[in-house]
């Protein structure tokens, strides 16, 4: 199964944007205090903030580029199809893109463009990596030894039940990561880690995300026969990572929004993780997220977590305790700048039957005192 293209086309296109409150309240008691900087935006899947500079990844219109006073993007890199990630580090910009087939939906093409100092620009193809090395390709999704009756339920729908992981690269998110970049692909479900030369390795694959099929749970979804699920069928979905980010600590913090159906029947199965380069060891700090689509890494070890679907931003802390912070409609990403403030993106909402409103750029909460992250 295509995971990644849940992510754009299904995210945003499949229409489920709860109805909860555009804005927080003006902070109160050390509560947040959103201020709104643009609301000319569509889809800002990803912000990089270096100072004084605020990066956005639009990429419904293809457009990485620099926020200004009035709202709009100053263009840095036009006509870039399915932009999403973006990320700096030492004068270089590096950003995300990805060609989508549109009858089909397959991804045709994907990678990371690395723009330098000088007028450097170098290419690193993703989707040529992931074809020639599929490293999911060693898990097990769908039902494991499905019966006859299973298998038909599944095929009646269009829904593979059987399956190891196949070829897609949806290069999503970015971030710096020692002199190079690392990589969050949500369709080849790994990490890439990918030098300043354009080299590309695999980092990490992440595992499957097993949810066990009840009868109750299959007439949800639309599974015929579902007496076929009687005493729970296990079904293991694809990852799908959507965001990395580097901790003080070395470790790279993700989030993943689980393949398959993304509404709330299925429950709130997006998780954060922590993977630890070192030695390899990936440990879930937390789960029952509803659209995990971006994360922020604060600057006392609370880690923030945009709910796409559950439309607000969520705050775990060093013990994995997990809690509401902030409604906020349509958020898709979330970033911190140096100085501990938090900034997020929202998506216009494309769902005629929820509350209109516009794709935007908001400064959550302000940071310590320093070198200030503004608008110029």
């Amino acid at each position: 199964m295509r995971s990644s293209r849940a992510l754009v086309a299904g995210v945003l296109a499949g229409g489920l944007v709860l109805a909860t409150p555009m804005m927080a309240s003006a902070g109160v008691g050390g509560k947040p205090d959103p201020k709104v900087l643009s609301d000319q935006m569509v889809a800002p899947f990803n912000l990089a903030l270096s100072a004084p500079d605020i990066y956005v990844a639009d990429g419904f219109i293809g457009l990485v580029g620099t926020l200004q006073p009035d709202g709009s993007l100053a263009p840095v890199a036009v006509d870039q199809p399915g932009a999403s990630g973006v990320a700096t580090s030492g004068g270089t910009l590096a950003f995300t893109t990805t060609v989508s087939d549109e009858v089909t939906g397959e991804n045709t093409a994907s990678g990371l463009n690395i723009w330098g100092p000088g007028g450097s620009k170098i290419s690193a193809d993703t989707h040529a990596y992931e074809t020639a090395h599929n490293p999911d390709s060693v898990n097990h999704y769908g039902v494991d030894k499905p019966s006859q009756c299973v298998i038909d339920s599944f095929t009646a729908v269009g829904f593979p039940y059987d399956y190891t992981g196949q070829i897609d690269s949806h290069a999503y998110s970015v971030a710096a990561y020692g002199s190079g970049w690392v990589v969050a692909d949500a369709g080849a479900n790994a990490l890439w880690s990918i030098d300043s030369s354009g080299a590309i390795s695999t980092l990490a694959v992440l595992p499957p995300q097993p949810l066990t099929v009840t009868p109750e749970l299959a007439a949800a979804v639309g599974l015929p026969s579902p007496q076929c699920f009687a005493g729970g069928v296990t079904y293991s979905f694809e990852p799908v990572p959507t965001d990395v980010e580097v901790g003080s600590d070395g470790a790279l913090y993700i989030t993943t929004l689980p393949g398959g159906p993304e509404s709330p029947v299925l429950g709130a199965r997006g998780a954060l993780w922590k993977y630890t380069p070192s030695n390899g060891k990936l440990v879930k700090i937390a789960g029952g997220f509803l659209g995990a689509t971006n994360l922020a890494l604060g600057l006392k070890g609370e880690i923030y977590v945009a709910e796409y679907f559950a439309g607000k931003i969520s705050l775990v802390k060093k013990n994995g305790q997990k809690s509401d912070y902030l409604p906020l409609q349509n958020v898709i990403a979330l970033e911190t700048d140096a100085d501990g403030a938090l900034w997020a993106g929202t998506t216009i909402t494309l769902d005629p039957s929820q509350p209109a409103a516009p794709g935007t750029i908001v400064k959550v909460k302000d940071g310590k005192p320093g070198k200030a992250l503004g608008l110029h």
